[in-house]
């Protein structure tokens, strides 16, 4: 129930964080926000790093949900384009690199493989948990089943 209303929010503030980049004053090259200074890491501006980060980031963020909450045979699949996506988001912040997409894929290896290994990791312990409230669930519903016939057989018999 909890991890159902989690997911809810996550997806639901998706758009927000799309649409972050707009607070952002146009053409800054530094900003600072609460206690974080923001740089352009190589981009022209701020607001166009932050775009570039948080459009990565909505799609790493939506396919990481779609895998862990995924019971179908063909999750696993979800892991390509998861893997590019943070391939991409790892040349968003790297500072070192010209064109986003065309950074080498071996680089971002040390970065996309822990969290690959990490969601692999969640989503069995999150398989875990739903089987057994699963199984709590078809228990609940069969004692309800037999308290109703024990009550049924008292009412017969009085």
């Amino acid at each position: 129930m909890i991890s159902g209303v989690i997911v809810i929010i996550v997806l639901a503030m998706t758009p927000l964080l799309f649409y972050l980049y707009k607070i952002v004053p146009k053409g800054t090259t530094s900003w600072q926000f609460l206690t974080f200074t923001m740089e352009t890491k190589g981009f022209r501006s701020v607001q166009i790093f932050i775009h570039a980060f948080f459009t990565k980031f909505t799609f790493v963020l939506s396919f990481s949900v779609w895998f862990l909450t995924c019971k179908h045979w063909w999750k696993w699949v979800l892991l390509i384009p998861l893997t590019m996506f943070l391939f991409q988001l790892t040349g968003v912040v790297n500072q070192n690199i010209e064109y986003i997409d065309e950074y080498d894929f071996w680089y971002s290896l040390p970065v996309t493989i822990p969290v690959l290994v990490f969601l692999i990791i969640l989503r069995n312990r999150l398989k875990f948990y739903n089987d057994a409230l699963d199984l709590k669930e078809q228990l609940d519903k069969e004692i309800l089943e037999l308290k109703k016939e024990n009550l049924i057989e008292q009412n017969n018999i009085s």
